[in-house]
């Protein structure tokens, strides 16, 4: 069933657990997710990037995605996921997204509240859910970069007064992880969570979590992560998957079984990050 991102993330604030959000690109992409979610009874978050939409196509990620959530068996968001335009924003909202993020990190405080007021008027006003992010999370996701020396923390005072003045759905908020590939190990600040947390009335997302530790995923959902993002595991095992079969099989040119493995894989990915936000049996049946 198609539902908003709120709807997912305030059942999860409520039980203690996180609902995964999942970079779609292609078909294969959104069927092991769907697949996984089945498969586990867990709700989720079909989440597509401007890159996402830019290499797909606003009508055929809209249409994969949500033919795909209400086929499904359990809750299903369609989310915009680092939404940094306007216009990007109210696209999605035209083509039947229920959930949006407006990113104005990059603003300073007055601009990014400013900026994402304008958004949460007209989405709020179709039902449209939105997520906002405050604080600089390093990385790269798509073309939009931070370098590490640019990433700052999210100040607990700063995001109560942005999320008063906004009345934003959830917030993304930057504790110390990072979009793509980790070089070492990710150090994130608990404290720092369970401070927010704790001044804030609405559900909280840990961006760029591929890479991050079990067990640190689990501490963050414990402090009050009610929305967990994934898209460069996802990447791998799709990569991988290709890989391993062409290697066993070079020759092959039929696309459905080149292809067939990776979805496989995505999927199990998906499965096992289910498992650990604690997802699981919360689909709502």
């Amino acid at each position: 069933m198609l539902v908003t991102g709120k709807e997912l993330l305030l059942d999860a604030q409520e039980k203690g657990y996180a609902v995964g959000a999942f970079n779609i690109n292609n078909m294969e992409i959104v069927q092991a997710i769907i697949d996984a979610a089945e498969e586990t009874n867990s709700p989720v978050i079909l989440q597509a990037s401007q890159g996402g939409i830019k290499y797909a196509g606003i009508e055929y990620i809209a249409a994969l995605g949500k033919t795909a959530a209400r086929n499904a068996k359990v809750p299903v968001a369609l989310h915009l996921d680092h939404g940094t335009d306007f216009d990007q924003v109210m696209l999605c909202i035209r083509h039947g997204f229920t959930s949006v993020m407006i990113d104005g990190s990059r603003f300073p405080l007055e601009e990014n509240i400013a900026y994402t007021k304008k958004v949460v008027e007209v989405a709020k006003a179709v039902g449209v859910s939105v997520e906002a992010e405050l604080g600089k999370i390093g990385g790269t996701e798509d073309h939009i970069t931070v370098k590490a020396k640019d990433a700052t923390f999210t100040d607990p005072d700063e995001a109560l007064r942005f999320v008063n003045e906004t009345d934003i759905d959830f917030l993304a908020i930057a504790v110390g992880t990072a979009h793509g590939v980790y070089k070492g190990k990710p150090e994130l600040d608990f404290a720092r969570i369970a401070t927010i947390a704790d001044l804030l009335t609405v559900p909280l997302v840990l961006h760029g979590s591929s890479g991050v530790p079990d067990e640190d995923l689990k501490q963050a959902i414990s402090l009050g992560i009610s929305k967990i993002n994934i898209d460069t595991d996802i990447r791998i095992a799709f990569a991988n998957g290709v890989k391993d079969f062409l290697k066993k099989d070079p020759d092959n040119f039929d696309p459905r079984k080149i292809l067939g493995p990776a979805r496989a894989a995505m999927k199990e990915i998906v499965m096992e990050k289910m498992h650990i936000f604690g997802s699981v049996n919360k689909g709502w049946k």
